[in-house]
């Protein structure tokens, strides 16, 4: 496995830029205190030499030395700061635009007024369209890094296949959700049950505990917690899990049926079996819903962060083959695997980030030895992407911590509740395919078992 981990804010964006102009800003400060001091310096050196007794100090080549240098550190410093400014400013065109096909959907003349404002930047100084010209070439090229060597060359031209994937998903302009996007049509209708009721000893403290809460039960695809907090209301978390069927609309909605709708934009069973375990687990319209989900059950979660139906607020996702356009209010938390087939499917995201200064995407390599156990989509495993939201909390980078105030408020509710759901697409046995029944027997692998 790759020893390490790549943490952004999503896309070609790799700061907040506010905070690259801070930073920038600081800088010149600290320039114009060299400077201050280099004139003090000088300015002592004249009233020596006017003195008498200052004309025998031998002191004199010393002070000339430090003015020279604090004249040359504060050139060095304001170089860097330029540098700094002009890229939270390429930063930003890049993220304008972003913003702009995020809202072309829902709001054009929001859209254009982003495209008026990234063009007006990118005007003011030559030397910034370059930079965001080398930022997108970058992404672009960086964001499938493995994928193309996945499988090695005696399984023939497998690696390519691979390699193809992600350009095609692109090209097709459906990975990211425009802000103000819904589903539509009419899902097969579905029969959601609880399973399995049980009393966690508290909320998860850290991503990895949270992903390991993934469904469990036999059959589950599903598991809701609710929060009881101190003052009566209720808060909510959604363990979503990945496809559990082959079958293109067996009896399992979990199944590439459903993939195939959530790409394309379309209700499917597996987001009503969501929305009816939400429901049946008490979590009403409004209330808060945090999500948790991995492969299928990302793309779900995506849909849901953008429903309205619900308070989302944060979003985890792992190997998920789509991404939402969040605001500012809600924090997404992404972990994808660049060797990941599946992951590969959102294209690389979108090349501005999305949700509030929050958001993080961790990304690594996870398999670079290519080899027959590709074909097993190893790189897509969910102990995989724990592994990754393992180190990433290891890391020592700060936005390692950005979910502990997730965890602390849900840790101080008075009782916890945890129900997981399984749920059956319900349709007439005449309507199934050759070899479908409808007690699951659509999944080869056995109900309930991921298998991507």
């Amino acid at each position: 496995m790759s020893d390490a981990v790549d943490v952004h804010y999503g896309g070609a964006i790799a700061v907040d830029t506010e905070v690259l102009r801070n930073i920038g800003t600081r800088m010149l400060s600290a320039a114009a205190s060299m400077r201050d001091a280099e004139g003090g310096a000088v300015a002592a050196h004249l009233e020596l030499t006017l003195s008498a007794p200052g004309r025998e100090w031998v002191g004199y080549p010393a002070l000339a030395a430090d003015a020279t240098a604090l004249r040359t550190l504060a050139g060095d410093i304001e170089a860097d700061a330029s540098a700094v400014l002009l890229m939270a400013d390429a930063y930003e065109v890049v993220e304008l635009h972003a913003q702009a096909r995020a809202l072309e959907a829902s709001d054009a003349a929001a859209a254009a007024d982003l495209r008026a404002r990234a063009d007006a930047l990118a005007a003011s100084d030559a030397r910034i369209q370059p930079l965001v010209d080398r930022l997108r070439v970058e992404w672009v090229l960086g964001r499938f890094e493995g994928l193309d060597r996945q499988v090695d060359a005696s399984v023939g031209g497998w690696g390519s296949v691979f390699g193809s994937i992600g350009g095609a998903a692109a090209l097709a302009g459906a990975a990211v959700i425009a802000y103000g996007t819904r589903l539509t049509g009419a899902a097969d209708p579905v029969l959601v049950t609880p399973v399995r009721t049980t009393t966690p000893e508290g909320a998860p403290t850290s991503l990895p505990d949270a992903l390991r809460r993934l469904p469990s039960a036999p059959g589950a695809q599903v598991k809701v917690e609710t929060y009881t907090m101190s003052d009566g209301t209720n808060r909510h978390v959604a363990y979503i899990k990945g496809t559990q069927s082959v079958a293109v609309g067996g009896s399992n909605p979990w199944d590439m049926k459903s993939n195939f709708e959530l790409y394309s934009g379309r209700t499917s069973a597996s987001y009503q079996s969501t929305l009816d375990a939400l429901k049946l687990a008490g979590a009403k319209p409004g209330e808060r819903v945090d999500v948790v989900g991995y492969s299928q059950g990302g793309g779900i979660a995506s849909y849901l962060a953008m429903d309205g139906t619900y308070d989302v607020g944060v979003q985890i996702t792992a190997g998920s083959p789509l991404e939402p356009t969040l605001d500012d209010s809600q924090t997404l938390v992404q972990l994808r695997h660049t060797d990941d087939v599946v992951s590969s499917l959102a294209a690389g995201g979108s090349p501005g980030g999305t949700g509030s200064p929050d958001s993080v995407t961790v990304e690594r390599v996870a398999d670079p030895v290519p080899g027959l156990h590709d074909l097993l989509l190893e790189p897509h495993r969910i102990e995989n992407y724990i592994e990754t939201a393992e180190m990433f909390e290891a890391s020592g980078d700060r936005r390692a911590h950005g979910l502990g105030p997730l965890w602390s408020d849900l840790s101080e509710a008075e009782s916890v509740t945890s129900v997981e759901y399984h749920a059956e697409r319900i349709m007439p046995e005449q309507t199934l395919a050759p070899g479908i029944t409808p007690d699951g027997g659509d999944d080869p692998r056995g109900r309930g078992r991921d298998v991507y």
